[in-house]
């Protein structure tokens, strides 16, 4: 092989005469056309201050005949030049804008001020607004986005992707493992992840399970996913992995070779790259690692009934990750998944919470909670905090990662089942800011939420707690609230708001309605699931403690609120 037949540095779809002829020809035509000649780079062409990437039109050229080569360039920036300008009504915007996911890269330095909307949805992936026409598909910049409104468009674009014509086929992986491949020549395609459980029930006819599905968005054109049922997931990791790989060179559109966890309505990374090596790997969180384990397990007909929880594997679990706290501040993360999973198993066999063993699972969960924000809170040295039948000395992080809000609500809700008092009030100091910087995925009424939830800690006077709590009503509605899985926000999510709506305003009597109805969204929302938060509705209980706590009738036949959790029977038990 030549120094000319080697595959080019930075365009490698092609070799390196083929590169530079690609360059040449770009330059020939944009200095034709023009009257200038453009500035040539290595991966692009800049000319009347666009710069143009090469990058797409690389993979085109390599798949035609050379001799064509020169009219698949005046085609490219033919449709380039004749893109929309920004001349839309609103109107007209909303009509024909999508939701699009674009690699991280995707927008110039000098570009990016223009975009301020644009967010970043998983590492590699960003989400923006693109008007689709039959000319040409256009990302949006901010001043599109003021004609119409960003709630607007973001609402309109969500419906107009799930629109987006997508072909389907199931491709069996080389290990076993059903991958489900999702491809078109839409342009967003890919972007179809951003309405994944949508796109599930559309071409499967079945809901995603509740434990996610491994997804990979290779190019725009194609989005394959595997939903996490089973032990096959082991198998799927690394077929889906590779066939994502393959996809991502293959090109054209590409968007990022990494390989992602959808769950609980985010795009969790899988993938670490190498600088060194310049390779990838599949890395899997402890979380999804655990999973992987139990449905690998589950699998095996030596295995124990599926779906039954093994709760001394878990409490083993839970030592282990507590242990590790005071050298990790990262492991609060599993530590507090995994409390949480051991408190809703013990209740898989004891329903009322009638054993003590159900008890300290749950004020095992609490106190891992409460701590994780504690050790936020605090800038420097240590902080001592029970955990258990102890006390442990934990490093103090100030803000960190895992303080996330959805870690807050968790640790909410089991201060109010453990009625801790002083614990509720150290979350409610815990700044509103962070968890936004740190939970930026999620949906603008996660935040009202907890804002209402902490003015009401701090005592703050009802009139003022009232307009938050309607703007998280307002802000949570499905069409506003798009990057939550409309299922999981109206059945699960959404309850407590509604419940804690009832005990602000003293309706008992609705107050009744609203439980038993959400109870039975409960049921619904996790029937057939294998999730350990199965067997209690967490939020709705918390509810039922704080309104049982207030002197409303709380009826607990339900097996999803377990009797003397509600009725505070084990509060004084030990020192917590």
């Amino acid at each position: 092989m030549t120094q000319h037949d080697a595959p080019d540095a930075h365009l490698p779809v092609l070799t390196v005469a083929q590169a530079d002829r690609l360059r040449a020809l770009a330059a020939d035509h944009l200095a034709a056309r023009h009257g200038i000649r453009p500035t040539v780079a290595a991966d692009s062409v800049e000319a009347g201050g666009h710069r143009h990437p090469l990058t797409n039109l690389a993979r085109w050229c390599r798949d035609a005949p050379e001799e064509t080569w020169p009219e698949l360039v005046r085609q490219h920036f033919t449709r380039l030049e004749s893109a929309s300008r920004g001349d839309e009504d609103a109107q007209e915007l909303l009509r024909h804008t999508r939701l699009r996911l674009l690699p991280s890269d995707a927008l110039p330095s000098d570009a990016v001020g223009h975009f301020r909307y644009v967010r970043p949805v998983a590492e590699d992936l960003l989400a923006a607004l693109a008007l689709d026409t039959p000319e040409s598909v256009r990302i949006l910049a901010d001043a599109d986005v003021a004609r119409a409104g960003l709630d607007a468009l973001r609402a309109a674009g969500r419906a107009n992707l799930l629109a987006a014509p997508v072909e389907y086929t199931p491709v069996p992986g080389p290990s076993g493992a059903l991958l489900h491949s999702v491809h078109g020549d839409s342009h967003f395609v890919a972007s179809k992840a951003l309405v994944l459980p949508e796109l599930v029930r559309e071409v499967t006819g079945r809901d995603l399970p509740e434990a996610g599905a491994l997804v990979a968005v290779p190019t725009r054109h194609l989005l394959a996913f595997h939903p996490i049922v089973d032990g096959t997931v082991v198998d799927a990791v690394n077929d889906l992995g590779a066939y994502a790989f393959g996809a991502y060179q293959d090109g054209p559109g590409a968007l990022t070779p990494r390989l992602y966890w959808w769950h609980r309505g985010r795009l969790v990374c899988l993938t670490s790259f190498d600088h060194d090596s310049r390779t990838l790997s599949v890395v899997p969180p402890p979380e999804l690692l655990d999973l992987m384990k139990r449905l690998r397990g589950s699998s095996s007909p030596a295995s124990d009934e599926p779906g039954v929880p093994d709760v001394d594997r878990l409490a083993h679990t839970v030592t282990e990750a507590t242990e590790r706290l005071a050298r990790d501040p990262a492991g609060f993360t599993p530590a507090l998944g995994a409390a949480l999973e051991h408190a809703h198993a013990r209740c898989a066999d004891d329903p009322d919470a009638a054993k003590l063993e159900t008890w300290e699972a749950w004020v095992t969960a609490m106190q891992i909670g409460s701590a994780l924000f504690a050790t936020t809170l605090a800038r420097e040295g240590t902080v001592d905090c029970r955990i258990g039948d102890r006390v442990r000395r934990l490093p103090a992080t100030g803000p960190a990662p895992h303080a996330t809000a959805r870690a807050w609500l968790d640790a909410f809700w089991l201060a109010l089942v453990c009625g801790e008092g002083d614990r509720l009030s150290a979350l409610a100091r815990v700044p509103l800011e962070e968890l936004r910087r740190t939970s930026q995925q999620d949906d603008d009424y996660v935040f009202h939420w907890i804002d209402t939830l902490q003015s009401y800690i701090g005592n703050v006077p009802v009139d003022d707690i009232v307009p938050k709590l309607v703007a998280t009503m307002e802000s949570s509605h499905p069409h506003v609230a798009t990057r939550t899985p409309a299922d999981f926000l109206n059945l699960v999510d959404y309850q407590p708001v509604a419940l804690f709506h009832r005990v602000l305003t003293g309706q008992q009597d609705h107050f009744a309605e609203a439980l038993t109805e959400a109870l039975a969204h409960h049921a619904r929302y996790y029937d057939g699931s294998a999730d350990p938060r199965r067997h209690v509705a967490l939020g709705p209980l918390a509810l039922a403690c704080l309104a049982h706590a207030r002197g409303f009738p709380v009826d607990t036949a339900s097996p999803y609120l377990p009797k003397h959790l509600v009725e505070g029977s084990w509060h004084g038990e030990f020192d917590t």
